[in-house]
């Protein structure tokens, strides 16, 4: 039987892609239940509701589900192979003839569209000493163009590209930042099984030494499952750009939405602030553009009363006074320890603040533009690792992603006596991102995604923290990955990525049934890439009738709320 490689040495590429461009997160604006709303300026966060609908139609039953992890080995992809035998320091990733392409199809190769951007699920085969095989999963993605383009894998310039005559094969390579290791990898095209889909062979090798090789599955950006547009009837209300780097969040409040966007995965144009009027919201007003020398990252907004909070990923959290909405103007920074501040929420008069550094900043907030350090929450080492992502909190306790870690319940009632509940561990491959929690028939339950490649959604029950089980799922794609999410009474919105925003029903937890999407991913749009983290990431539902998403390259998409 294959064995499966460890965490540490198959999330090794993830973990890098993660430090060396943390993605956007943020939690939930105030939302209504079925009969109590929530003013967008209280700063009050009730991010689930106290009940989902006296009608729902779920009586709280269900049947635990299995923990698959995010990754799921489908077999093989290509009936090709990579010649392993040999030397490791002698075996080269780019030479073609250690490829068995003797059962692939140039004819269906020849047809494949010569442009376009893919991700890629890869599942490597290392043989061992034993005759046995060692599976492991691995993820890449290109980008090919037809009209002289620079062609990227994995964000990098091609060292070599054969696309023409049937065949295909493309090798490219790329420095870890920290330790200067380059890999490189080659990815030799052999069947496409449906269109917007290639399957063959790769291999990698690093430092000169051969390292991995299997059979690859690429798919084309936006997804080729033959959707439209649109469904379900969200559609497309205004779109206004944002010219400072790419936007991954946004708040809305006092008529006015304020997008906060990282330096752009290239690194030409730094991040900031946007703001726009929207009290039209067919025809939003461009009002300021902020970024300060060298505090440009900006990750995650909210906001309460005339306090604007803004998530660094390099200084903390920024402060600034709305009270001209139109002109925000700064107050001041919050220290978030040395690897700064990647989301914050407020409930209530507390302010938190996540840092990657596992640590939880609390402020009191009751005077919004004076806030006051109230604890620093940590979870325990035995379930942390990769950093505090995101938190949501909910009737007294704190919701923590915590990385490769899993999730995380902590009571916060009682901020000198902060405790920790339960955990929920995901499998080796998973990183927790975001959630939103809710009451469905009297339970307490939590919808929680994951990010990198095939990350999905998750419903947990988490009643009792002690003991956490999974009741139902939602997966779209083996190479997406989900990012931000809202719940909204039995409505859940998503913002996933490549995938555009998606709403899903979840009136009954345990069977999430999508029933609207829009997809704001174009391959047309100037300014995408090859990187996983594009497209939707942000997303806020405040009540006002109206969806607000911030996708990377588009700007501020304001859609119809459902």
């Amino acid at each position: 039987m294959p064995s499966v490689l460890s965490p540490s040495l198959v999330l090794l590429s993830s973990c890098v892609l993660l430090l060396s461009t943390l993605s956007a997160c943020d939690e939930s604006a105030p939302t209504r239940d079925a009969g109590t709303w929530l003013p967008e300026d209280s700063g009050t966060l009730d991010s689930g509701t106290p009940d989902a609908g006296t009608e729902a139609p779920w009586d709280g039953g269900y049947t635990v589900l299995e923990e698959r992890g995010d990754w799921i080995d489908r077999g093989r992809f290509a009936p090709c192979d990579f010649n392993q035998q040999g030397d490791p320091t002698t075996i080269r990733c780019d030479d073609l003839s250690r490829y068995d392409v003797s059962q692939c199809s140039p004819e269906a190769l020849s047809q494949v569209v010569q442009h376009g951007i893919y991700q890629v699920d890869m599942r490597g085969e290392r043989l061992l000493s034993d005759g046995g095989t060692q599976i492991a999963p691995d993820f890449a993605s290109y980008q090919l163009f037809s009209d002289g383009g620079t062609d990227t894998l994995n964000g990098q310039p091609l060292l070599t590209r054969n696309t023409d005559g049937g065949s295909f094969f493309v090798v490219g390579s790329r420095a870890n930042p920290f330790n200067g290791a380059v890999t490189v990898t080659a990815l030799a095209g052999c069947q496409v099984p449906s269109p917007g889909i290639i399957t063959g062979c790769y291999a990698r090798c690093t430092n000169g030494r051969f390292s991995r090789a299997g059979t690859f599955e690429a798919h084309r950006m936006p997804s080729q499952r033959g959707e439209g547009e649109s469904s379900g009837g969200l559609r497309l209300i205004s779109e206004s750009p944002v010219a400072l780097g790419d936007a991954v969040d946004v708040y809305v409040t006092k008529n006015h939405a304020y997008v906060v966007s990282i330096d752009d995965l290239v690194g030409t144009n730094i991040g900031g602030l946007t703001v726009f009027d929207v009290s039209d919201r067919a025809h939003p007003i461009f009002k300021a553009s902020i970024s300060l020398p060298g505090d440009s990252s900006w990750n995650g907004v909210w906001a309460k009363g005339d306090a604007l909070y803004i998530a660094g990923n390099r200084a903390g959290v920024v402060v600034y006074d709305i009270s001209n909405p139109a002109q925000p103007e700064y107050v001041r920074h919050l220290p978030a320890g040395s690897y700064g501040a990647h989301t914050v929420l407020v409930d209530g008069n507390r302010l938190y603040a996540m840092s990657p550094g596992e640590v939880t900043f609390v402020h009191d907030v009751t005077s919004p533009l004076e806030p006051v350090l109230l604890q620093l929450i940590t979870v325990p080492s035995e379930f942390s690792s990769g950093g505090v992502h995101d938190a949501f909190a909910y009737e007294g306790r704190l919701y923590i992603s915590n990385g490769f870690g899993g999730y995380s319940i902590v009571d916060v009632t009682d901020l000198d006596n902060v405790r920790h509940l339960g955990q929920y561990v995901h499998g080796f491959d998973a990183y927790a991102h975001h959630s939103a929690v809710g009451t469905f028939a009297g339970r307490t339950i939590a919808f929680e995604g994951t990010e990198f490649n095939g990350a999905h959604l998750r419903v947990l029950d988490v009643t009792d923290p002690a003991n956490i089980v999974k009741i139902g799922e939602f997966r779209l794609s083996p190479v997406t990955s989900i990012h931000n999410l809202i719940l909204k009474g039995h409505l859940l919105y998503i913002a996933w990525y490549h995938e555009g925003v998606r709403v899903l029903d979840v009136s009954n937890p345990t069977k999430p049934r999508q029933v609207a999407h829009y997809s704001t991913f174009r391959e047309s749009d100037p300014g995408r890439t090859d990187h996983l983290f594009e497209g939707t990431f942000g997303i806020r539902v405040p009540g006002d009738g109206y969806v607000y998403a911030a996708d990377s390259v588009r700007g501020l998409l304001i859609l119809n709320e459902l």
